[in-house]
């Protein structure tokens, strides 16, 4: 039907009831939206709503009784029927596959942030978008970490790699020089079980966190082949693995004993990187009483570069 202003209002598939205005006390009644379990279609709606013809390169003009795009506009874009996209809207089809929710994303230029949430809301896990990597590094956050200059600060994959340290952190790291993934320098590095002190609590907390990330990406060819060549080479990886506890890292306690100056113990933070889905970024700030023999471990490795 029309609404005020001549257009035909798509949107008004959810039921209403009429109540009292709480800001009235007088008896003026007002349309109140009824709650809805149809959150996906109320997302959808409301983004396709937000679009014009020209937004997506359809041409516009004409008596337009729709705000926005119109439905059979975004199912010619996504490449679904106009009656799947309806019903989809409407509630009435609750299983969309992923190919189909990523058309629809398109279709709505929908960012990153929005594209997971409208396959969450449909109770799928999503992928990365395409054309996006988990494995490059942007220059913004190259030169965060470098914006720390007596805490370790690196970024690690989905697949725990190290992709980039700062110098504190390359400078702590140097004894697993060679070796950049850190499940790897966990269970075969030789100096691991000496240079970590609490190793067990360590090993424990990355392989449950391994196993969290396997869930968010279960393509992720990295992940499926660390995860293979551990569970058959490592009773100890393997024993973790099948315990089925999955955790994210957060803030950890973590104590270094470092050939070269000793023992150093730190406080990690973990923040996500938003715009590079399933890189973690860490930062270990020493305790009082290790930041001497951090910066002492910091000037031995710029003395180090140097001479290189």
């Amino acid at each position: 039907m029309p609404d005020g202003t001549g257009r035909r209002n798509e949107d008004r598939d959810l039921p209403a009831f009429v109540g009292r205005d709480p800001e009235n006390h007088g008896s003026t009644l007002v349309s109140v939206p009824a709650v809805t379990t149809n959150k996906l279609g109320e997302f959808l709606r409301a983004h396709r709503g937000r679009l014009e013809p020209a937004d997506v390169g359809l041409p516009g003009g004409g008596d337009r009784r729709v705000t926005g795009l119109r439905r059979e506009e975004v199912a010619v874009l996504a490449g679904v029927s106009i009656d799947y996209y309806a019903r989809l809207e409407q509630g009435r089809e609750r299983n969309p596959s992923a190919q189909v929710l990523d058309a629809i994303g398109r279709a709505l230029r929908l960012d990153a942030d929005a594209r997971g949430h409208v396959f969450r809301l449909a109770g799928l896990n999503p992928s990365p978008a395409p054309g996006t990597s988990r494995d490059l590094v942007h220059p913004a956050l190259l030169q965060l970490l470098d914006s720390f200059p007596s805490a370790a600060a690196y970024v690690l994959s989905p697949a725990f790699d190290v992709l980039a340290a700062n110098s504190v952190a390359a400078a702590l790291l140097s004894p697993f020089s060679g070796m950049t993934n850190m499940v790897r320098v966990l269970f075969q590095h030789p100096q691991a079980r000496t240079v970590f002190v609490e190793w067990p609590t360590l090993v424990e907390n990355v392989v449950h966190a391994l196993r969290l990330n396997a869930g968010r990406y279960p393509d992720d060819p990295e992940i499926h082949a660390l995860v293979e060549e551990f569970l058959r080479c490592s009773p100890e990886f393997r024993a973790l693995w099948l315990d089925q506890t999955v955790s994210g890292l957060t803030r950890m306690f973590k104590v270094f004993v470092h050939p070269e100056v000793g023992r150093v113990e730190l406080t990690y933070q973990t923040f996500d990187v938003r715009d590079a889905p399933g890189q973690q970024l860490l930062v270990g700030t020493p305790e009082p009483g290790s930041r001497g023999a951090l910066a002492h471990l910091s000037s031995l490795q710029a003395s180090d570069e140097s001479r290189t």
